[in-house]
């Protein structure tokens, strides 16, 4: 039940209305409650005084002659008096049930129920149409073989119900005016409460834009608190994503200034005065490689940021890693031959059992592409002593791992360095290789965003070349067989 409906949730006045509500129903069940005690409470003095009633005209019951006799004096009378407000009726009945005195109409109790001498009994019953309380009482006479005579005293209710609507007075009429008092306190009693709310809200908009630093939570309350920390662990991680960001901006600047450089000398260069041909066209081919070497770096720039960016959006499907490397391979087999390099490919088949993995069949070709491009960048190769670089996928059914293996026979990685270069833009120091130093960065970002591992070791340790070796290890799915 919503007491106050607004449009948009409020907490204030949730939490008022799960006061507020329970309080303005439970006063109507208060005043049921209320009238059901008083009338207890009203009734207890009236019972009272007709169980001394009856005592009292049990006591004028005779035997005589062997009868019962009952004779009332003016005293016992005056206890029977009716006042303004109610009517009291008596009734005596001897030892064969014949009237002795009183009024005749007054019903008598339940033909079955037991008799015991003395004891004084209350029940409601009706005398001429009108409701009434009746105590009553059997009293044993010294007869032979005689019944117990009974004595009854009735008395009208209306005393009674005017009792009970005093009572339910006194104690309902002040709820009208507390029960406004408490709405007024439960509602200021929440204003002070929610007053930290309203002074962290201030404190969030007091801050400058670019203020990234946790908000204290000393300063708040404990029920508050777990949303603090959850709001300075989004500002940390933004804060890093940030820094991450800028120094990423920072380093891409940094790597597509020298191609841009280089473009602005050889454009000066061919407009020179006095430049022959030949110098013209080496000045085009200069130019042109910086244009390549500058859309290299934009394209590894672009699936860089579209690896970071696809972990939550990550459409996962089956893929077949062989099948995926084979088709990277094919790709390169014309920039392999032309720097005369072998180019191998080994291992599980498409389609063997045991091949399949959970991902995104465009990111694991980029991250397969980046690895045969860096082996090809930095394998040196001739016609005379041709490079090696051989592709493995290794299936483990065991273990349910896919193993991803680019092994080349080039210079290797020194140990100092194996950390280094999946950082954005390194490059090992003394190397001619062209490339933009993002390569191994998006092999490793798009590995972590298909939950594998990458390792580096040497192909021939102690030897020289040494090579390396790249092995990215994924789980395994199990083979999906299709049944008619």
């Amino acid at each position: 039940m919503n007491i106050f409906h607004r449009e948009q949730r409020s907490l204030f006045g949730e939490i008022l209305d799960w006061m507020l509500t329970p309080l303005l129903l439970l006063w109507p069940a208060s005043l049921v409650f209320t009238w059901i005690i008083a009338q207890g409470i009203a009734a207890k003095p009236y019972d009272r005084a007709l169980e001394y009633n009856v005592g009292a005209l049990a006591q004028l019951i005779t035997t005589s002659h062997n009868r019962a006799q009952f004779n009332l004096p003016l005293s016992a009378r005056e206890l029977l008096r009716a006042d303004d407000a109610d009517t009291v009726y008596y009734q005596v009945l001897g030892a064969r049930g014949e009237y002795l005195s009183g009024e005749r109409a007054l019903p008598t109790p339940p033909q079955n129920e037991k008799i015991i001498f003395g004891e004084v009994r209350l029940r409601d019953d009706v005398v001429h149409d009108v409701d009434v309380r009746i105590a009553y009482t059997w009293v044993k006479l010294e007869l032979p073989g005689a019944r117990p005579a009974l004595v009854q005293v009735a008395e009208t209710l209306e005393k009674r119900s005017v009792l009970a609507t005093e009572i339910v007075k006194g104690v309902m009429l002040p709820q009208f005016v507390i029960l406004p008092v408490a709405v007024l306190l439960v509602w200021l009693a929440l204003v002070q409460a929610t007053k930290p709310l309203h002074q962290l809200e201030e404190r969030i908009r007091a801050r400058k834009p670019d203020d990234l630093s946790p908000i204290d939570t000393q300063t708040v309350p404990l029920e508050v608190a777990p949303l603090v920390y959850s709001v300075n662990d989004l500002l940390l991680r933004l804060q890093d994503s940030l820094a991450t960001q800028k120094r990423f901006l920072a380093d891409a600047a940094h790597q597509l200034k020298t191609p841009l450089a280089g473009l602005r000398m050889q454009a000066d260069l061919a407009l020179r005065e006095g430049a022959s041909a030949a110098e013209l066209k080496q000045s085009l081919r200069q130019i042109g490689r910086a244009s390549i070497r500058a859309t290299h770096s934009v394209n590894q720039l672009l699936a860089l940021a579209h690896a970071e960016s696809s972990g939550a959006a990550l459409n996962h499907r089956p893929c077949d890693l062989a099948e995926l490397t084979m088709s990277v391979v094919r790709d390169c087999v014309p920039r392999a031959l032309e720097r005369h390099i072998d180019l191998g490919f080994e291992g599980t088949q498409p389609g063997a059992p045991g091949g399949q993995l959970s991902g995104n069949p465009t990111l694991i070709k980029e991250l397969i592409r980046n690895l045969l491009d860096n082996a090809i960048n930095y394998t040196p190769s001739n016609a005379g002593q041709p490079g090696v670089i051989t592709v493995r996928v290794l299936t483990d059914l065991f273990g349910k791992t896919l193993v991803l293996q680019v092994e080349d026979s080039g210079p290797g990685v020194p140990e100092a360095e194996r950390e280094l270069i999946f950082q954005p833009f390194y490059r090992s120091l003394g190397t001619e290789a062209d490339g933009t130093g993002l390569g191994l960065p998006i092999v490793m970002e798009i590995a972590h965003q298909h939950h594998a591992s990458v390792s580096l070791e040497e192909t021939q340790p102690g030897q020289f070349p040494p090579g390396a070796r790249f092995s990215v290890r994924f789980f395994a799915e199990p083979l999906r067989v299709r049944t008619a």
